[in-house]
């Protein structure tokens, strides 16, 4: 069965790129080669570069595709295997590429313009407003989220050497591709080999070893060996995680500052040729595990849980809504639009390459949702043991993903201990390399929020600054694991967000939109629904708390925080459509002619 889901994963794919995509890009966008797009014409060599299709594809799937395909399938799995594939490939289908293209259309058809100046164009001015707060707050819960996550994992002492020699490859790849001029086949191979060699090196004895003396450095050792500094309501804050969190957070802070060929979209690049790999190498395990080649019996039946199990799942909630925003990414994510309009839309050289870059990358973030789901299933046996472990599903989802791609990259004869490094490098490359993009975007919304009454946030260095010390704040207080609950509502939210966007930019231009419109509908409703069960519930338990949890009062302030936040983003949620809704009604009535393309007389 692992084997028959990747294939229909691939088919859908096919179908859905060869037939719906390019049906809608021939017939309703109409993309011209001849249009000049704001790559072109604003070229700055910061945020507006023009780049080769090649480049943007691997661009855009890396800054995509981070934890949530990951974490949010692996979760999931506790309403059964099936719903979770479900929701994948028709999310997918139906929903995510279509988010991903036309909002990075619609951003190059509007001088490359930022959600938040889409908004106010095609809603009203306080839909800018709200939208930049909600995108600064979203933007934040990633850092946090994320940033707690990836120090964890370059914690591991084979990791961190590794990642380490990748960035350094990454940096070469942008100065051969935009300083030397060189093949980029060239550039590719060179630079790619360089990465894998670092993460065997990491991995080696004497390495590890380094890294583990370091990890000593500070604080007390505990029970389990760990040093630590101090202690949080929810957990001990060690050394190592507190080190790491602040390299990781100075990765970030190059990627936001520099040029974006300087470090950005190059180290992207190549950490999508890394994960590429991983999934063409997972994908070939789990077909030669279906014959039994290399693993057990136990290990290879591909689902060890039911098709279904519950329609409402202990800690979770029921199916409907919580499944759409369990599953936030591989399936559609509100992260995609700020990728593809903020990002991809201000470097696309042409409008034709809007489709196998936008679509064509979301359609393979699916393929890896589905190797979340094959990973997860197969180690389910183990988590349905032990109970209770989806109440902390980040550590111990990115666990079963990184043991699954290690112990399928073994079949098909990769080393058991260079697998599994692989497999912790590889949770380590879908973090950083997408929240180096995420503090990029924080310093662009908070200039466009605060800078003319204070312009000091204009300069990138300041706004990259802040909102590294709010991460800072976040993940040494562990406060992050009381909102972590909001990140999937939020982040479906903006996914409904951005499709009002693409539905009243078509309506406007005298286009069909329903096939955009369904969507957006379909989000909002689902979205604003969960948001509205995690705020319920979350206030319920500040009024009856689960007294046996550790640091009763932390755990009631963390509801009450969650439940209040969830309130606010339904409140704003439910202004935005009133105000969208209202701007569609009108561009329905009075629609404006689309631009003509440059060169058309």
């Amino acid at each position: 069965m692992g084997a028959l889901a990747l294939v229909i994963a691939a088919l859908v794919g096919v179908v859905g790129y060869r037939v719906y995509a390019q049906r809608v890009d021939r017939t309703v966008i109409v993309a011209d080669p001849k249009r000049a797009t704001p790559a072109r014409m604003y070229n700055d060599g910061v945020d507006f570069m023009p780049a080769s299709g090649s480049v943007l594809f691997g661009y855009q799937f890396k800054s995509i595709a981070a934890l949530g395909p990951i974490v949010g399938p692996i979760v999931a799995l506790q309403w059964g295997w099936l719903p979770a594939m479900i929701w994948l490939l028709v999310g997918v289908f139906f929903i995510g590429w279509i988010q991903d293209y036309a909002s990075a259309m619609m951003a190059m058809r509007n001088d490359g313009m930022t959600m938040a100046g889409l908004g106010f164009k095609f809603i009203s001015e306080r839909s800018r407003t709200i939208l930049l707060l909600f995108i600064y707050f979203y933007l934040l819960l990633i850092m946090g989220a994320f940033g707690s996550i990836v120090a964890g994992v370059l914690a591991s002492p084979a990791v961190p050497v590794g990642f380490i020699v990748l960035t350094l490859a990454g940096v070469l790849a942008g100065q051969m591709t935009y300083r030397w001029r060189r093949d980029l086949i060239q550039t590719t191979v060179i630079t790619v080999a360089l990465a894998i060699v670092g993460i065997w090196i990491g991995q080696t004895g004497a390495v590890t070893s380094l890294v583990a003396d370091f990890n000593k450095l500070a604080g007390t050792a505990n029970a389990a060996g760990a040093y630590v500094l101090y202690h949080t309501p929810y957990g001990d804050m060690t050394w190592a995680v507190f080190f790491w969190g602040i390299f990781a957070l100075a990765f970030c802070y190059l990627g936001s500052v520099l040029p974006i060929w300087r470090f950005a979209q190059p180290v992207n690049y190549v950490s999508f040729w890394l994960v590429a790999l991983g999934i063409v190498g997972g994908i070939a395990g789990i077909v030669l595990s279906a014959f039994h080649l290399g693993l057990g019996a136990t290990a290879t039946a591909a689902f060890q849980i039911p098709a279904f199990t519950h329609f409402s799942v202990a800690g979770l909630g029921p199916l409907w809504p919580i499944l759409f925003v369990t599953i936030s990414c591989g399936a559609v994510s509100g992260w995609h639009s700020l990728v593809s309009t903020s990002g991809t839309a201000r470097q696309l050289e042409k409008e034709t390459d809007a489709l196998p870059v936008g679509a064509g990358a979301m359609f393979s973030e699916a393929v890896l949702g589905t190797l979340s789901v094959v990973f997860g299933a197969t180690a389910a046996g183990i988590y349905l043991a032990n109970k209770g472990y989806i109440m902390s599903p980040t550590a111990s989802a990115g666990g079963v993903f990184a043991a699954g791609m290690g112990r399928f990259l073994h079949v098909i004869g990769i080393p058991a201990g260079f697998g599994a490094a692989f497999g912790a490098a590889f949770l380590a490359i879908m973090a950083l390399t997408v929240m180096q993009l995420v503090l990029r975007f924080m310093r662009v919304a908070s200039a466009e929020l605060v800078g003319e009454a204070v312009p000091l946030f204009r300069n990138q260095h300041v706004g990259s600054l802040v909102g590294i010390l709010f991460t800072l704040l976040i993940l040494w207080t562990a406060f992050w694991q009381r909102i972590w609950i909001l990140f999937g509502g939020s982040n479906q939210l903006f996914a409904g967000l951005a499709l009002l966007l693409i539905t009243i930019w078509l309506a406007q231009t005298a286009k069909p939109y329903a096939w955009a419109g369904i969507p957006a509908a379909f989000m909002y409703i689902t979205t604003v629904g969960a948001l509205a069960y995690t705020g319920w519930t979350s206030l319920v338990l500040v009024v009856q708390p689960d007294t046996a949890a550790a640091g009763e009062l932390a755990f009631r302030i963390g509801n009450a925080v969650a439940g209040v936040i969830a309130v606010i983003l339904v409140v704003a949620a439910l202004v935005m459509a009133w105000d969208g809704v209202q701007s569609l009604l009108q561009s329905r009535a009075h629609p404006e002619p689309a631009p003509a393309a440059a060169g058309d007389d």
